[in-house]
């Protein structure tokens, strides 16, 4: 066996530049590049390699090692998960700083392959600089941390370890099932030591990835029930995205008249306005979604995990009748909420039952039509709102009509649009009118507060000749937007607009909703009399603040002055930024939904214990399981 005498690290680099996926016969190469921040742990070894001229992969800097992380998913994300990014930190704070964007990229099914370095394997300078010392277990370190936020974890201790480190790495990168994050922990003198590894190793290697199809009782059993349902619905999550079955998807719901509303992840695979679209569900859905959702006697859960927000924590089917068909490559999906589980591919199931149900129409009737064009009215006039002015008389926009005026004016039709916590996921869940595939990127399975500046990076290198807009709320912002610093570096346009509300009040909302009194989450000032965060405003400007990494600085208080803004934009040739003042509570509103949280039981506060009783009395209507 031919060998080739290579560092760990230079190894690991040869082996993620061959690595290729082959799908629906295509063959296209898996690893794009990597992220990272060096520090002393990853610098002489990992560095050592990706810096050599013999290295093809390209390397990106990153300004903070979790916004690392959430390009990278990004990037996979868009790419509908046929193309990766690796990333890479040193030890320590460096490799934690990752832990959250693990846990992002675990939750939203994403494959991202995390390298942390770690401490010496051979120990003998031990304590080294950021080691964390575990007393009574020396074999914990810091990228332990890691293991429950990871769908496979490993530590090469060893050279020859890399080979079935690597091996089972990419066995779950490439699984449509399993994908998530991926951490391999690399300690630092591992990392620069040689071995022979053999050739086979090194060379190139194809992972094909194939579809799981429904067997025939599967089908048999599925078409069974939905012949049984007089008025069945889809849920169509992310799953069918990933599956390519939007075509079939379609076909399905215009074939036997049967509606179908959105998760965050499954949003915009089919255009706003087909007939059949109800937009999205749950406790962000539109009033039509939850209304059709309620009177269902049966789910088709496809290519989705039925978190809480999307069964209004198992409240929103209320139908006694209604019954679940789980649709999903990973069973462990299928299984949810008591559902008859069919852990097959979305596209090739769909098609199954395009032949198997000829003949069968749901008895909707013109239910559906009419609880669209309600929510189309809603929306129509939450594009147009106006609102008063703030108290010292300068004008205001609301956060929908913002929304409104990005999505039906100013922005192109096929700009991938990017969010991923506070307010503004729910809104453009309900709201937000989808023209063209795959221009609706959200991360809302982690609900991840920092995502999106990064993640924007991510995309504009997966697509660079897109317009890619992050809407993003002045909290989220505030908590990470660093990777802006590296688009200006890299010269990739991204646009940032930020929606100014002074505050965290999405979760404003949800306290004041449990009688609680307003408390921590508004930008203010100390109050020296109360020592509370209730004195005066705090004024931001984040367009200076744009100007300070060296990005385009913008400012918009109405609609003139945002189309303006819109255009000088989309105009500039470097990352721009767009200072959006709107109300504090402009935001859209529940439409006939609900969320289990954990109100306090007992207060001194009556509000708070009248919400209380309230929450269990809507608890006992949700399904047990």
């Amino acid at each position: 066996m031919k060998t080739v005498r290579l560092t760990t690290a230079q190894a690991l680099l040869r082996f993620l530049d061959n690595q290729y996926i082959e799908f629906d016969g295509k063959e296209i190469k898996f690893v794009e590049g990597v992220f990272g921040i060096f520090g002393h742990g990853v610098v002489v070894g990992l560095g050592e390699a990706l810096a050599s001229r013999e290295n093809k992969l390209p390397f990106y800097q990153a300004k903070n090692e979790q916004g690392a992380g959430h390009a990278a998913m990004g990037f996979a994300k868009q790419h509908n998960r046929l193309r990766i990014m690796a990333v890479c930190s040193s030890i320590g704070p460096g490799a934690l700083n990752m832990v959250t964007a693990a846990g992002t990229a675990t939750v939203n099914h994403i494959p991202v392959l995390f390298l942390p370095s770690d401490s010496f394997a051979c120990r003998q300078p031990d304590p080294v600089l950021q080691q964390v010392e575990t007393p009574c277990n020396y074999t914990i370190t810091a990228n332990d941390a890691f293991k429950a936020v990871s769908r496979y974890w490993d530590r090469v201790s060893r050279p020859e370890q890399l080979m079935t480190a690597m091996i089972n790495a990419f066995r779950v990168l490439t699984d449509p099932a399993e994908a998530g994050a991926v951490t391999v922990s690399l300690p630092q003198d591992v990392q620069g030591e040689a071995w022979d590894y053999p050739e086979e190793f090194l060379a190139k290697r194809v992972h094909h990835i194939e579809r799981r199809i429904p067997s025939s009782g599967q089908i048999e059993r599925s078409a069974a029930l939905i012949r049984a349902a007089k008025k069945p619905l889809v849920i169509c999550g992310g799953g069918v995205r990933f599956s390519r079955a939007g075509r079939e998807l379609e076909t399905f719901c215009e074939k036997h008249r049967v509606p179908f509303a959105e998760t965050q992840a499954g949003k915009g695979i089919i255009p706003w306005d087909n007939p059949w679209n109800l937009s999205g569900i749950g406790t962000t859905g539109s009033l039509a979604a939850n209304r059709i959702a309620k009177e269902a006697d049966l789910v088709i859960a496809a290519g989705t995990r039925l978190g809480d927000f999307t069964t209004c924590s198992k409240w929103l089917f209320q139908n006694p009748d209604c019954k679940i068909l789980g649709i999903n490559v990973a069973s462990f999906d299928a299984y949810k909420m008591n559902g008859e589980p069919i852990a097959a591919d979305a596209k090739l199931t769909l098609d199954a039952l395009n032949a198997a149900l000829e003949g069968y129409a749901s008895a909707w009737g013109g239910r559906i039509k009419e609880v669209k064009d309600e929510w189309n009215a809603e929306v129509d006039r939450l594009y147009s709102e106006n609102i008063p002015p703030d108290p010292s008389g300068k004008p205001l926009l609301s956060q929908a009509r913002v929304l409104g005026e990005l999505n039906d004016r100013l922005l192109p039709k096929d700009a991938i649009v990017i969010s991923g916590s506070g307010s503004i996921p729910s809104d453009m869940q309900r709201v937000w009118r989808t023209r063209a595939p795959d221009t609706y990127h959200m991360e809302y399975g982690f609900s991840c507060m920092g995502y999106e500046v990064a993640a924007a990076l991510g995309v504009k290198i997966a697509f660079p000749d897109k317009e890619v807009v992050v809407i993003i709320g002045d909290g989220a912002y505030t908590m990470l937007h660093t990777e802006l610093l590296t688009a200006v570096q890299e010269n990739k346009k991204i646009i940032t607009v930020v929606l100014d509300n002074a505050g965290f009040h999405c979760i404003d909302n949800l306290q004041h909703s449990q009688g609680i009194e307003k408390f921590g989450n508004e930008w203010k000032t100390r109050d020296e009399k109360t020592n509370r965060l209730e004195g005066e405003p705090v004024q931001v400007d984040y367009a200076k603040n744009a100007e300070s990494w060296g990005a385009l600085g913008l400012r918009a208080r109405t609609p003139e002055e945002l189309k303006r803004a819109v255009e000088a934009a989309l105009a500039a040739k470097g990352p721009a930024l767009i200072d959006v003042k709107v109300g504090a509570k402009t935001m859209t509103k529940g439409y006939e939904s609900w969320w289990r949280v954990g109100t306090a039981q007992v207060s001194t506060n009556p509000e708070v214990e009248k919400a209380a009783k309230a929450m269990a009395e809507e608890t006992a209507k949700a399904r047990k399981f």
